[in-house]
């Protein structure tokens, strides 16, 4: 096994310069991307409105973010994903038969009653987070064999915005929607904008990958484990995963309920579909653009020592809106300001993970690493509420341990506080005065 190291050079510049930036391939990266993003967006951000305006308390809603769980163990199935086909290509079939299965099972939760119906929407939603992960897995896979290595970095940052823009459904349309309609047919809307991506998946052709796929069962769960901690050593191979794990954490856990909080600030869902998420959404995708664009001329190691600092920083604006009166222009430059800030630090982050992933595992790679980014948004978010509101956290009616309520405005100075683990982990991760390095194929 040839495991060649080179100087990190993003992709980016070649492919603005010197190649057709608007190519197929790159557009496919804009469907794959929104298709991806689309089933996340409805778990976070549509739920949290539904179970908000049902009545359900916050220390419940925080507690439902477990659903997605699948997110974070997604690596244990990969390998099935990478060593077998479905019938009409490794990677397309899975993406058909998860998009299939999305389509068909969201427009039953509008018939459903969050106070009714809890435990048959608890097993739905794990379906739909399950399902969910299961295309993520392919459809990552599917843009690394895609892409030519001069559009690996371009493609991460056209995937990632169109990831983002799929949040423009759940987050804003179908708040918009619930206003007006029943949540029958806010579902059921909802889940036509899967059509996109199943009709790219039946007419797209498959990347020529026979050379990649693992050829046991055997070989395709362990190899990518065993390439990763050999190359990296096992302390340095640790480290990384650590960062990887906190590098978010403050950011994600901050947004974990957003919608109860504009909602208890006194902001109606039109208000917040209108102004708070496009005013987050397009300024995310503004910070992803820069922070790749800056990443060029800065370098990784430093990208992410910058763009981290900023996206903690920003996180503390929730905490002065949480003492602020009523005003959509300070909730709109607030969440435009937190959003840009999360979009420089995704642009950095996504090509630490690019130059982490070895090219020939990146499907198990890439959802190892991806699943560790999940779990702070799946395990911290799941007790935001009790940190907001107080309580005691029990499992089968056996009290584990108590947390008093902080209320909105020490929440977030609490989630702000815990980006700056992820940020140490720099000085051993990506040093200032370093060159980070990425991989590159020999001949």
């Amino acid at each position: 096994m040839k495991n060649l190291m080179i100087e990190f050079k993003p992709p980016m510049k070649t492919s603005l310069f010197t190649d057709r930036i608007f190519n197929r391939r790159l557009l496919i990266c804009i469907l794959t991307g929104f298709s991806s993003g689309l089933p996340l967006y409805i778990l976070i951000n549509l739920f949290a409105a539904w179970f908000h305006s049902a009545g359900i308390d916050l220390k419940t809603i925080g507690l439902l973010t477990l659903i997605q769980l699948p997110y974070t163990w997604k690596f244990l199935w990969s390998p099935l994903c990478d060593r077998y086909s479905l019938g009409i290509g490794r990677r397309r079939s899975w993406m058909l038969l998860t998009q299939l299965g999305l389509l068909a099972i969201l427009p039953i939760f509008g018939w459903l009653s969050p106070q009714d119906d809890l435990r048959l929407i608890i097993g739905l939603a794990v379906a739909v987070a399950f399902l969910s992960a299961s295309q993520d897995i392919a459809i990552d896979a599917f843009r690394r064999e895609l892409l030519h290595e001069s559009e690996q970095g371009l493609g991460s940052v056209i995937h990632v915005n169109a990831y983002k823009l799929a949040s423009l459904i759940p987050g804003s349309l179908s708040l918009v929607l619930a206003d007006h309609v029943s949540w029958q047919v806010v579902y059921s809307v909802t889940a036509l904008f899967m059509l996109p991506g199943i009709a790219l998946s039946l007419c797209m052709s498959e990347p020529v990958t026979s050379v990649y796929a693992p050829k046991t069962l055997r070989a395709a769960i362990v190899e990518p484990f065993h390439e990763f901690f050999q190359r990296q050593g096992v302390k340095n191979a640790l480290l990384i995963l650590a960062f990887i794990f906190l590098y978010k954490l403050g950011d994600t856990m901050a947004s974990a309920l957003l919608t109860p909080f504009y909602l208890d600030l006194g902001f109606s869902k039109t208000e917040i579909g209108i102004v708070a998420k496009n005013a987050g959404l397009w300024a995310s995708i503004a910070g992803g653009i820069f922070g790749g664009v800056w990443l060029v001329y800065i370098g990784l190691n430093r990208a992410l020592w910058i763009f981290g600092l900023l996206q903690a920083l920003v996180i503390l604006g929730f905490a002065w809106l949480a003492t602020t009166d009523h005003s959509l222009g300070s909730l709109a430059l607030v969440i435009a300001l937190e959003s840009f800030g999360m979009g420089l630090g995704t642009a950095a982050f996504v090509a630490f993970v690019a130059t982490t992933t070895h090219p020939v595992y990146a499907a198990t790679q890439f959802a190892l690493f991806t699943s560790l980014a999940a779990t702070p948004r799946t395990l911290a978010n799941a007790l935001a509420g009790y940190f907001v509101e107080g309580g005691d956290i029990s499992v089968f009616s056996v009290v584990l341990f108590h947390i008093n309520a902080l209320g909105w405005q020490h929440f977030y100075w609490l989630c702000f506080a815990l980006a700056l683990p992820g940020m140490l982990l720099l000085f051993y991760i990506a040093p200032w005065h370093k060159t980070a390095k990425g991989f590159a194929e020999e001949g």
